[in-house]
């Protein structure tokens, strides 16, 4: 009797524990099943004490991911993302480049640190850090320094840059090939493979993207070209790094702290270039700073990593392909440019490349 006990214990163990691993993703922990499977391309070590303890549910024991609910949050990024640059013309009417830049990350730094203090933690997660909320790691530190040095700083100033020469609908186009090399650099460091199928039409969707580019600008590469392409390579490691540290702390500390850890430097780099740059403050100028703050670099990042946690680096940056086909219909409707013959075709041969990457084994 006592053998066949015995016997039985393992199964009951694992019942309990994938209703427990259950449990944990239906309470809305941020890191889920999928994450966890990405930790575990990364070699990460499964114990993080920043990042909730039943976010990590044993080994086969995860629950599915909530696919619909990450994609949604994605979206939501990729529409927020889409209003940066008629918002970054906008606020170019009232600063120049480098303050609009450097105003940009205090606002939203300043609404991150906010908002790491007002959600705080549950009691039973409390440490020792700032107000009630623990420290990231010591070792998530570096990895901070890149999503804020690629999104919250690098890209917002190039893409500033290149939109004083280059115009919406170019530049937005030429950001299309952001998802391809986001998906290339994923690979590079999380030792991902995606399938054939997913690559096949990840570079589509990038050729029809640089076909465009090329269409609309004659075939030259200009000063405004050299910065978008800087502002790529910049963004996607940002990109991939803050969706890997997405899958061992809570998305929306990702982007918090890495504001956070801006904010000292961009709060002197705003003195220092409002009193160098001459202000023209008007309407515009001022809707394009709000949204370029908050809009897209607080929420539009936040919804983002949340989101590229739950479906994956490489899914999630294909939904990005429809991100210069949004900013050229903004474009239209807020700056009065013209949309190009060609973005209609562009347009259907980027769905089905986003539909195909979407379906394909990642």
């Amino acid at each position: 009797m006592r053998a066949q006990d015995s016997a039985t214990k393992p199964s009951t163990i694992a019942v309990s524990t994938t209703s427990a691993a259950t449990a944990t993703a239906g309470a809305g922990v941020t890191a889920t099943g999928a994450t966890v499977a990405n930790v575990a391309t990364t070699g990460a070590p499964a114990s993080d004490t920043s990042a909730p303890a039943t976010a990590r549910p044993a080994s086969g024991s995860q629950a599915p991911a909530p696919r619909p609910r990450g994609t949604l949050l994605a979206l939501l990024g990729v529409v927020s993302f889409s209003l940066t640059f008629p918002s970054t013309v906008w606020g170019l009417e009232s600063f120049g480049p480098w303050s609009l830049v450097a105003l940009r990350s205090t606002l939203a730094a300043l609404i991150a640190a906010a908002f790491l203090l007002a959600v705080g933690v549950p009691p039973h997660e409390r440490g020792r850090g700032w107000g009630r909320l623990p420290l990231p790691a010591r070792r998530h530190w570096a990895g901070l320094a890149v999503v804020a040095g690629g999104v919250v700083i690098g890209f917002p100033l190039l893409t500033t840059l290149a939109l004083q020469t280059s115009t919406t609908s170019h530049a937005a186009v030429v950001v299309g090939l952001l998802p391809l090399t986001t998906a290339t650099l994923a690979a590079i460091r999380t030792g991902r493979r995606p399938s054939r199928t997913f690559w096949f039409a990840a570079v589509s969707g990038a050729v029809v993207v640089l076909g465009f580019t090329l269409q609309q600008s004659g075939g030259a590469v200009s000063t405004g070209d050299v910065y978008l392409f800087g502002a790529l390579l910049v963004c996607a490691a940002g990109y991939t790094e803050g969706g890997r540290l997405a899958s061992l702390m809570p998305g929306w500390q990702v982007i918090g702290w890495a504001l956070v850890l801006c904010l000292p430097l961009m709060a002197v780099a705003s003195v220092v270039t409002l009193s160098i740059e001459p202000v023209h403050l008007n309407a515009h100028g001022i809707i394009g700073l709000a949204w370029v703050a908050a809009g897209s670099t607080f929420f539009g990042l936040y919804v983002w990593y949340r989101g590229m946690a739950e479906i994956g680096i490489p899914k999630a940056s294909q939904l990005q392909l429809s991100q210069p086909l949004l900013t050229l219909i903004w474009s239209v409707f807020l700056l009065g440019e013209s949309l190009p013959l060609a973005a209609p075709l562009a347009a259907v041969g980027v769905l089905v490349c986003i539909a195909v990457t979407q379906r394909a084994k990642s």
